[in-house]
């Protein structure tokens, strides 16, 4: 077990960071549904894409898994686990963080200072409150941001 800890590979419990529909006292079985509704729309969740651009320490993967897991936890997310990989000694590096909400990944190419970050949410969790823990860990000069609304219940 303590090999698995290392690697990010136990799982914590899931958090009651979701919304449950469609129960009412009738019914036997409450089901969990972590689709957002939000200003009248009902989706999967929030995708967001950011590029950091000028950013620094993206070559050292204990920081970028460190940095990766506060933003989660910032965000309200149930950490599952994680996986990080360093191409080089000088390199950049590839990781993901599994989440009971979806995920957030990170790419880096530390050669030209930039970082391509996404970050999936359902349920509660505030992917946004992650920006501000991804960008101190970080210190991109410039930050571009895109959203999608995944899952889009028409």
């Amino acid at each position: 077990m303590n090999a698995l800890t290392r690697l990010g590979m136990v799982s914590d419990p899931p958090s009651n960071a979701q919304t449950i529909y469609g129960s009412d006292s009738s019914s036997s079985e409450e089901r969990k549904d972590y689709f957002v509704e939000r200003n009248g729309l009902r989706f999967a969740g929030t995708h967001l894409v950011l590029d950091f651009w000028g950013a620094t320490a993206l070559d050292d993967p204990e920081i970028i898994e460190r940095a990766l897991r506060e933003a989660a936890s910032a965000a309200g997310a149930t950490i599952l686990h994680g996986h990080f990989h360093h191409f080089s000694p000088n390199g950049g590096v590839s990781g993901v963080l599994v989440l009971a909400e979806s995920h957030i990944s990170i790419h880096t190419w530390p050669e030209r200072s930039f970082a391509a970050i996404d970050i999936f949410m359902c349920g509660a969790c505030d992917p946004y409150a992650s920006i501000p823990v991804l960008k101190s860990w970080f210190r991109p000069e410039h930050t571009l941001l895109g959203e999608q609304r995944r899952g889009l219940v028409g």
